[in-house]
């Protein structure tokens, strides 16, 4: 009997505590689980990925003096980009001359001397730096000059103003340059030498006619500008050397253009 309960024992399999089974599978790291697994299969256990390593960086704030250089520097930027046209830009000065077309018996002396502007018939702009040449009275009683002005650094360039008394209105063109040309012997030469001529009517704001001619000449350039009002016709004349012209077109043009006459009509 005791025998047969010794083979029973043996033959029956011996149940394990499984408080103590858990134990010892919890004493087993998963680390350690990894690192036997390697070690069995011979390959290199996988390696846990690592958090970034995270450097802060620091802000200096900009100091105040170097704020304050800032806006300065923005500030005469802004000056810069802003800042009014030179002299050199504005272009030529002119000076408006009053001119009374007085006949040759009230010309000159005191008489003369008097305050343009309020007996004044015409306007026209003049250069800035011109000079007026004095008109003698044989002058004006011969071919009807009024006045005159010109470039001191060269006298052949030119404006003046020449009227003819008892002329109501203006007739033909050609007419009307021809009769100037009597009196002018420049203008003679002119006509008759010229390369290119052109004329036409034009109408100021009061629908006053003004004949503008162009004649340009060998060595000269020619602008004149003829109107009536008055009883009179007036006439007044830009002329310039071709070397002058070609410098000086734009104000001579100016020039040309600036003349009207004024007051009643």
């Amino acid at each position: 009997m005791d025998k047969e309960k010794i083979l029973r024992r043996r033959d029956k399999p011996e149940i394990q505590n499984p408080r103590k089974s858990l134990t010892m599978a919890t004493a087993i790291s998963p680390l350690a689980f990894f690192s036997a697994a390697a070690a069995s299969t011979g390959t290199t256990a996988p390696k846990l990925p690592q958090k970034p390593q995270i450097i802060p960086i620091l802000q200096s704030k900009p100091s105040l003096s170097s704020l304050t250089a800032a806006c300065s520097a923005i500030a005469i930027a802004a000056i810069v980009s802003t800042s009014p046209p030179s002299l050199a830009d504005a272009g030529p000065a002119f000076n408006v001359y009053y001119g009374t077309a007085a006949s040759a018996a009230n010309y000159g002396g005191l008489g003369g001397n008097a305050d343009k502007k309020d007996s004044a018939e015409y306007v026209y702009d003049v250069p800035d730096g011109w000079k007026e040449r004095l008109v003698s009275k044989v002058e004006k009683g011969t071919n009807g000059t009024d006045s005159e002005f010109y470039n001191p650094k060269k006298r052949s360039e030119k404006e003046y103003l020449t009227f003819l008394a008892g002329i109501r209105q203006l007739g033909p063109k050609d007419v009307i340059l021809n009769n100037l040309a009597l009196s002018d012997v420049n203008l003679q030469d002119q006509i008759a030498s010229a390369e290119s001529f052109s004329a036409e009517e034009k109408k100021d704001e009061n629908g006053q006619i003004y004949y503008e001619y162009e004649i340009d000449s060998a060595g000269t350039h020619s602008l004149i500008s003829v109107t009536c009002a008055k009883n009179k016709l007036y006439a007044h004349f830009v002329n310039a050397p071709t070397p002058e012209w070609n410098r000086d077109q734009d104000m001579l043009r100016h020039v040309h253009e600036s003349f009207k006459t004024i007051g009643s009509y």
